[in-house]
């Protein structure tokens, strides 16, 4: 890109006299490079999660208040334009009183995201070569605390907060060291129970659509087209319901978003805070996973 590189956070900081920075890091840095940025008075967008545990989120967050200046997390589903569409859609009351959802997420390791290094790596290597995604340590578990935010954020803003999940995880994926399955069920304080499922694999697969809302009088459905789909009674082949975009359109709204804060004081869509909840959640997922019964997000 013909961008500069540096060998650390102070020289660069220094070089570019930067007053905003995206931090694209692994999750066991994010508590220990996001509160030296904020803590020398900088904007900060920082990946989800927002760290490995909820400890380390809070203290980010506090970092931020004393610093008083922007501090986003990069949840960009909050702007996914057919989770935007479907929330709309429903809060419009289309489909009735929501029943039960479910969200889907079974994705190849792009390159792009994961590294070609170690994609064939087993378990027991020396880990020279893993990605940092592969490993445990780096990102404090698998495929539900990282990716796997994406998925529940959107549910959060339809149906509410969590208040318990039962989960099973599984390791099918070579070489990744935290979960690479998701099975589980997410129970929201209204009362209805949405299923999560997610799985890293190279096999080939058939389609599946991303979301499914169902309620008393019809369903929408998300595909993985980027079109929302509206089913009801007079029109059981479906309907469209707004403009086919698609997730990496995500990304244009979270950065203006981002951009709206710094240069005009705007409050971003989602604060911070919002970001601790598909942390939460996915930490349930362990626990849940452990002890074989319903969690407490907490």
């Amino acid at each position: 890109t013909g961008a500069p590189a540096f060998a650390d956070l102070t020289g660069a900081l220094a070089a570019t006299g930067a007053d905003t920075v995206d931090l694209m890091l692994p999750h066991r840095l994010h508590e220990e490079v996001a509160v030296a940025c904020l803590e020398r008075g900088l904007h900060v967008l920082l990946e989800k999660p927002m760290a490995p545990t909820v400890e380390a989120g809070e203290r980010i967050l506090a970092a931020a208040r004393a610093a008083g200046t922007v501090f986003m997390v990069a949840e960009n589903a909050q702007y996914w334009p057919e989770v935007v569409t479907l929330a709309a859609d429903l809060a419009a009351g289309s489909i009735g009183d929501v029943v039960t959802a479910r969200g889907v997420t079974f994705f190849p390791p792009l390159p792009d995201f994961y590294g070609p290094a170690g994609i064939g790596a087993a378990p027991g290597d020396d880990g020279a070569d893993l990605p940092w995604r592969f490993s445990a340590a780096d990102t404090g578990g698998g495929i539900a605390v990282d990716t796997g935010s994406h998925w529940i954020r959107p549910l959060r803003m339809w149906l509410g907060e969590v208040v318990e999940v039962v989960a099973a995880l599984g390791h099918p994926f070579p070489g990744m060291e935290g979960e690479s399955l998701v099975r589980a069920l997410l129970r929201f304080d209204g009362g209805v129970v949405a299923g999560f499922d997610a799985l890293l694999t190279s096999a080939a697969l058939g389609p599946e659509v991303l979301f499914r809302v169902t309620g008393t009088e019809g369903e929408l459905v998300v595909e993985a087209s980027g079109r929302v789909v509206r089913y009801r009674p007079g029109a059981r082949k479906g309907e469209q319901v707004g403009e086919t975009h698609g997730y990496l359109d995500s990304y244009a709204g979270q950065f203006d978003d981002l951009a709206a804060a710094v240069l005009h004081g705007r409050a971003p869509v989602a604060g911070p805070e919002v970001a601790v909840g598909e942390l939460r959640t996915a930490l349930a997922m362990y626990r849940s996973a452990a002890s074989g019964r319903w969690e407490p997000v907490w």
